[in-house]
């Protein structure tokens, strides 16, 4: 969709509705310019207002304002496993494989294993950022933003409000969405995003569409994250986790035997999400480690 009218048109809710029902269900060093992260000062506080934007001006794109991507972060006697999740593309991934026997087993401490095992869920979004005090420079730019459940959940709860007096939004609506209220606290050493908050619903530009239309034409690829490019094939996945955690062939070969003997629920830790949004960061540290 390439005509702002007809994104206008079709600014609703119910295609977002359908996408959580769904979403629910269900790349190197160099640093990318393009995203956007918000500072922190000293004591682990941090302030900004961004707004959530409707699906880029793209072709190939599916209309939708956002992708997920599933990773996995945890360290073996070999060494770090850093590394999208196969499962993102719906394919087989060796580790949601070997935590799939691991939790079978029926073993407490494999089921440990299992929990430090198990994928990070990250969504992807483009934003304008509105207010970024720590990076003035930022503000009134377009950028991409990785953050995980807790914020996802607050965008749901826009879209599908659980109490009757609650008005349905799209927050990622030019015309009927809202600035999102950034408010990052430190709470037992991990970064806490529950004060975070969306403003009252408010046309972006004061419904200006001359200008609307040219920060939705600066927004950037979402599916660009899922292209195959980005992710390791499942043998080379298989050989790093074997590496990192020193198992043997056979070993591996078994576990992988077990996995598709056994499968798990979605909601079971071997494959489930975590609402850690902080495992970008993490990532990245340990990365740069």
């Amino acid at each position: 969709m390439s005509n702002l009218s007809a994104l206008k048109k079709n600014s609703s809710l119910g295609k977002l509705a359908r996408a959580l029902e769904s979403t629910t269900k269900n790349s190197g060093s160099k640093e990318d310019e393009r995203l956007w992260q918000p500072e922190v000062d000293a004591a682990g506080n941090g302030y900004a207002v961004i707004r959530f934007l409707d699906a880029p001006a793209v072709d190939g794109e599916d209309g939708m304002p956002w992708v997920q991507v599933f990773s996995h972060g945890f360290q073996g006697p070999g060494g770090w496993y850093i590394e999208n999740s196969l499962t993102t593309l719906g394919q087989k991934d060796p580790v949601s494989e070997y935590n799939t026997q691991l939790w079978n087993s029926g073993i407490e401490a494999n089921k440990e294993i299992a929990r430090k095992q198990k994928r990070r869920l990250t969504y992807i979004s483009n934003v304008l950022v509105i207010k970024d005090t720590a990076n003035p420079a930022n503000e009134g730019k377009v950028f991409l933003y990785k953050y995980g459940k807790k914020i996802f959940d607050k965008i749901k709860e826009k879209i599908e409000p659980q109490f009757e007096d609650e008005k349905a939004v799209n927050p990622f609506s030019f015309w009927e969405g809202a600035n999102f209220k950034l408010k990052i606290r430190k709470v037992e050493g991990y970064r806490n995003y529950d004060k975070s908050e969306f403003d009252n619903p408010s046309p972006l530009f004061d419904g200006d569409d001359d200008k609307i239309e040219k920060v939705w034409k600066a927004e950037y690829s979402l599916k660009e994250f899922l292209d195959p490019k980005h992710f390791k094939s499942y043998d080379e996945l298989k050989s790093k986790l074997d590496r990192v955690l020193g198992l043997d062939g056979v070993a591996a070969a078994r576990a992988k035997s077990k996995a598709e003997d056994l499968e798990l629920a979605d909601e079971d830790v071997g494959v489930a999400a975590t609402d850690d949004d902080d495992s970008m960061a993490f990532f990245g540290k340990l990365a740069e480690d």
